[in-house]
């Protein structure tokens, strides 16, 4: 949620970042909504308090008033203060309600130094790492993707899984799921080396947990959800982390505070026909550890750098070759106001996959989730969020499988895994 003021005491600026920045002219229209409710709010909000004013300064006149028509003239006017004010009351209840829901709908706000842009097409390759690591790699002339790779090799089940749960479901078996496990404890090791604390959160949580972190109710088309109770299945584990300090003031001494967490994720994939059919790359399940910080707002664009870097890390480690992404304007996210994608070069599907996004989201979510932090007599202010991944499966293990793949068909393990593989070498 943006700040209120600033529709308030800066309009043709929000517009106009809506409009010539972000390319969203829905928003620009939502947003001048919201700036005549607001209006009428602050309006019928003073009337209001004239009123009540002045039913208070009456009421105690009538206590005072020994003449009995005065005081019936007096207490009859004081009947009419009551239900104008019980209309108004009312009438700011309905207004409250029209316009949270129409905040609810603006997008964050992007950072001044996001380079401007239209789209993805857009977007700045600010480097590329991994070809100093060419010669370790199998002179391959046309390298396998995963899926052909995993079913030789027994480790993913794609018939099975499709009988199980259908279409976007597989298995991973034996040497498969055990690589998997290793990539999830290792960058949990990375990412605690650090300084990330790190939480095992539950993968369902309340719509209210949704709304503080953006989610809702812009992506509800997107999500699994419980038909009986308040439930959602968590798309990231960037959700209930964030709120675990949901209605908190937080001491300032505490920031930053860094969080690692593993979830299984679930999302309602929204796919063009006959798009990623093949493979594991896109499912309505996945693994995926999360990096999430609360800082000071003073500190957040460097927190940015560094989570990016702690992201990179595990790349680095598992020798993938990987480039950085900066999101001009109009690709920010819906919550983010500063954004970089890591992706993974996948030379068997032929493609960059995204493994990561490092975003901040500056006090957006913070003010949806009313998580503060006070530093000594100051008075509590927003906290700045920030996530990402560190890293996405199973982008991750086709990238690992497609990149370590041998001319036998084999896989080489990345060094940084044996110890979490007893030792061993190729699958």
């Amino acid at each position: 949620m943006i700040d209120p003021k600033l529709l308030r005491e800066r309009p043709e600026e929000v517009l106009a970042t809506y409009r010539d920045r972000l390319f969203d002219n829905d928003a620009a229209s939502i947003a001048e909504r919201v700036i005549e409710l607001d209006k009428k709010r602050r309006e019928l909000a003073s009337r209001a308090d004239e009123l009540k004013s002045k039913r208070n300064v009456e009421s105690a006149a009538v206590g005072r008033e020994k003449d009995a028509e005065k005081r019936a003239l007096l207490l009859s006017q004081m009947a009419n203060y009551k239900d104008e004010i019980a209309r108004l009351d009312g009438e700011l209840t309905t207004l409250d309600t029209e316009l949270r829901g129409l905040e609810l709908q603006l997008p964050n706000l992007p950072d001044p130094s996001v380079p401007l842009g239209h789209s993805d097409a857009e977007n700045i390759v600010l480097r590329q790492i991994g070809d100093e690591w060419k010669a370790a790699r199998p002179n391959l002339a046309a390298p396998k993707p995963h899926w052909e790779l995993g079913e030789k090799l027994g480790i993913i089940d794609f018939e099975r899984g499709v009988k199980i749960s259908g279409s976007r479901f597989y298995l991973l078996r034996g040497n498969g799921a055990r690589l998997q496990r290793a990539l999830i404890s290792f960058m949990l090791d990375v990412h605690r080396e650090q300084g990330y604390e790190e939480v095992y959160p539950p993968s369902m949580v309340k719509s209210i947990c949704m709304e503080g972190t953006g989610q809702l109710p812009k992506f509800a088309d997107t999500m699994y959800r419980d038909a009986e109770e308040d439930f959602t299945f968590v798309p990231t584990a960037e959700v209930p982390v964030t709120n675990m300090y949901r209605d908190e003031v937080l001491p300032g001494e505490s920031l930053p505070i860094n969080h690692v967490a593993y979830s299984v994720c679930y999302r309602r994939e929204k796919m063009a026909h006959g798009k990623d059919t093949r493979g594991i790359k896109r499912g309505h399940q996945f693994d995926k550890i999360e990096m999430v910080k609360f800082v000071a707002p003073e500190g957040s664009l460097a927190e940015l750098d560094k989570l990016l870097d702690d992201a990179e890390e595990v790349m680095r480690r598992l020798e993938l070759p990987y480039r950085v992404i900066e999101m001009v304007t109009g690709d920010l996210s819906f919550t983010a106001c500063k954004k970089y994608d890591l992706e993974v070069w996948a030379p068997g599907c032929d493609e960059w996959l995204e493994v990561s996004s490092c975003s901040l989201f500056g006090d957006f979510q913070a003010r949806r989730a009313a998580i503060r932090f006070k530093t000594g007599k100051d008075k509590p202010r927003f906290v700045h969020t920030l996530n990402g991944s560190g890293l996405a499966l199973p982008r991750t293990l086709i990238a690992v499988l497609e990149n370590y793949q041998q001319a036998d068909g084999s896989i080489l393990v990345p060094k940084a895994l044996r110890p979490y593989l007893g030792g061993q070498e190729t699958l």
